[in-house]
């Protein structure tokens, strides 16, 4: 059977970790933390673009993010911008999304659709091997009747992320042998540090990237065995949207629970492989992530918009104004995040990079209108 593959990139969020650069009309995806020249989100496009042509690629983000996705132009047609109702986590995202392909592509079976979902918050370092790691789990996913999640190897004790362990007992599929595929025994939740360390000792423990690949029926069928009401909203959100009735589609959307896809599915699923993912990876979940395989200064700083630093290591310094618009100086620092947009300053120790939100709550507050 000729197979249609599909692209998801899950843009959702509102990037409060990343404030003030971030906003609530333009959070992190939409934002060039990486490449100067273009957004994270447009870099997620631009990855698959070789694999999956541009039609085929949807981006699932917030409702109120529509609007300013579009209007970015990041390379997917509008109707591909889907807004989820509510806040229900990825396994609602991802229901919604695939609610919406079965209806705007109702002449493809389930059968007939694989899918690759990714985020459009990573760091990739290498588009060639990621691609390839992609085409590899595709293949796996289409031909062996089973969900497929990337694993990074792990390079530190990470106690921020989930863990997938493989089967090292069973030998790697046969048929995949760069990059590296086996059965899932378990997935981990974020372990403490001596669990950390262990999992990057054993050598059986991958970071869980958040990527996922599968057919639709095959999804299907590992709901109707795990999540039956989860699949029994698809169903009904896909007819009703046939029928061009968005309204009953968010009514049956808001019933859904508000849970991860690892704990609605891959955790209860029957058969579940991962594929090893060589390439280099970072999640850019928070300003000290944002250093993670970038340029730094003999000091070990990153340092963007030309501040001026004196006695600084270790730092995050980012002007965003730039030189000619603001001049940024900083002194005597050790391990600090500093950011200076045009309309307000953020700074903070690295390891309390987490309690910015401390901070955009209270502006929410106060109703300050730097959000």
């Amino acid at each position: 059977m000729a197979l249609t593959r599909f692209g998801i990139i899950m843009a959702g969020g509102t990037g409060e970790r990343f404030w003030p650069l971030s906003r609530r009309d333009r959070p992190k995806q939409l934002l060039p933390l990486i490449d100067p020249s273009k957004s994270m989100l447009v870099e997620a496009v631009e990855r698959l673009a070789p694999l999956i042509p541009p039609e085929n690629l949807y981006i699932i983000t917030g409702k109120y993010l529509v609007a300013p996705i579009r209007a970015a132009a990041v390379g997917v047609p509008d109707a591909n911008v889907v807004g989820e109702p509510c806040k229900r986590n990825t396994s609602g995202a991802l229901a919604y999304v695939t609610a919406v392909l079965l209806a705007q592509h109702a002449d493809l079976s389930p059968d007939a659709m694989s899918f690759a979902i990714t985020t459009a918050d990573h760091r990739i370092g290498d588009d060639a091997l990621f691609r390839a790691t992609v085409e590899t789990a595709l293949r796996a996913a289409e031909s062996q009747d089973a969900l497929v999640v990337c694993g990074i190897a792990p390079t530190r004790p990470e106690t921020g992320f989930g863990y997938i362990e493989a089967d090292t007992g069973a030998p790697p599929l046969p048929e995949f042998v760069s990059p590296e595929i086996r059965p899932v025994s378990a997935f981990h939740e974020k372990p403490d540090r001596d669990r950390a360390e262990a999992y990057l000792a054993s050598g059986r423990h991958f970071w869980n990237s958040g990527m996922f690949f599968w057919r639709v029926s095959t999804f299907f069928d590992e709901l109707a065995h795990a999540r039956p009401k989860l699949l029994e909203a698809i169903d009904v959100m896909s007819d009703v949207l046939r029928r061009g009735n968005e309204e009953d589609a968010e009514r049956v959307f808001a019933t859904l629970d508000d849970l991860s896809i690892d704990y609605a599915l891959m955790e209860r699923a029957r058969r579940v492989l991962v594929v090893r993912g060589e390439f280099p990876w970072a999640d850019v979940g928070s300003w000290p992530a944002l250093s993670e395989g970038c340029a730094l200064d003999a000091a070990g700083n990153l340092l963007v918009g030309d501040p001026v630093v004196d006695d600084v290591s270790g730092c995050i310094v980012f002007n965003a104004p730039g030189a000619a618009r603001m001049a940024v100086g900083a002194v005597g620092l050790r391990d600090m995040v500093v950011v200076v947009t045009e309309d307000a300053v953020l700074v903070l120790p690295k390891d309390r990079a987490q309690d910015v939100r401390h901070v955009v709550e209270e502006l929410r507050d106060r109703g300050a209108p730097q959000l």
